[in-house]
């Protein structure tokens, strides 16, 4: 599942690409016909993200609202004389604007709300570390008064929005934090640590596409889990040696997902 840094990347490429203008929204595969007949031909207002929620809000006050899951995936292509492309695929929604478009295909939401329904999905999230309004008080109150492992914490959107595996694994790593001590054990001290890691490290993913968390110190051994990656410490290295001790990598299953840790850089 794409982490927050994807869809932030995804609302600002939007905004630049179709902000200020009127915006043709179809729905070739017809699952979004009614959402896409509302917004069609408005002008789109901005383009933001909160976690791994997308939001178009268009004039007058009508916001599409994006969830991506796991398998959903947004396809620019360039407009000419030629008119757009034809659909490929199961196409949920498809925008079309001055010099580009873009197609979706295969999201776990893709609705048109209003700004209170944008307001009642915002209730439901922590704070973000990647927009600038974001207070982390309130995630380190639930850490600290929660017995829950700050492993599942992390991942835990109503906790830390946007946060998922990787850097969930990674910023544990980087920290030397037993992914299985409850909520209540992490100080204040290391609750800053995260929390400023975490805003640090999605920026970079945010600027470059790509998740970054090897230290340039660190960079170097064993290759990354899948050519084209940077290299991870523990994510999805299990068995592996640690990059630092040379233990082996652990993992588990936890709330669904796997987990990886050091069992010595993170006694």
């Amino acid at each position: 599942m794409p982490e927050g840094h994807v869809l932030h990347r995804l609302a600002r490429l939007h905004q630049r690409r179709y902000g200020g203008q009127p915006v043709r929204v179809g729905s070739p595969q017809g699952r979004f016909s009614e959402g896409a007949a509302a917004v069609d031909g408005r002008v789109l207002r901005r383009a933001d993200a909160w976690g791994k929620h997308l939001f178009h809000h268009y004039e007058p006050g009508l916001v599409v609202h994006v969830h991506l899951g796991i398998y959903g995936a947004f396809s620019e292509f360039g407009l000419d004389g030629d008119g757009p492309p034809d659909p490929v695929g199961q196409v949920r929604m498809r925008m079309l604007g001055t010099d580009y478009g873009t197609d979706l295909r295969g999201p776990m939401v893709c609705e048109v709300i209003d700004e209170g329904g944008v307001a009642g999905v915002l209730d439901r999230l922590g704070p973000d570390p990647l927009r600038a309004d974001a207070d982390p008080e309130a995630a380190r109150t639930r850490v600290g008064r929660s017995r829950r492992s700050i492993g599942s914490l992390l991942m835990d959107q109503s906790v830390f929005a946007g946060v998922g595996n990787i850097y969930r694994s990674e910023v544990l790593f980087r920290h030397g934090i037993d992914p299985a001590r409850p909520g209540t054990s992490i100080d204040a001290a290391e609750f800053d640590a995260i929390w400023a890691d975490l805003v640090a490290l999605m920026k970079i993913g945010q600027r470059r596409g790509q998740i970054v968390v090897v230290r340039p110190e660190d960079d170097h051994g064993a290759p990354s889990y899948r050519a084209g990656r940077p290299r991870t410490y523990v994510y999805r290295r299990a068995g592996e040696a640690c990059r630092i001790c040379g233990s082996p990598v652990l993992t588990t299953e936890l709330e669904g997902r796997n987990l990886f840790w050091c069992p010595s850089c993170q006694s």
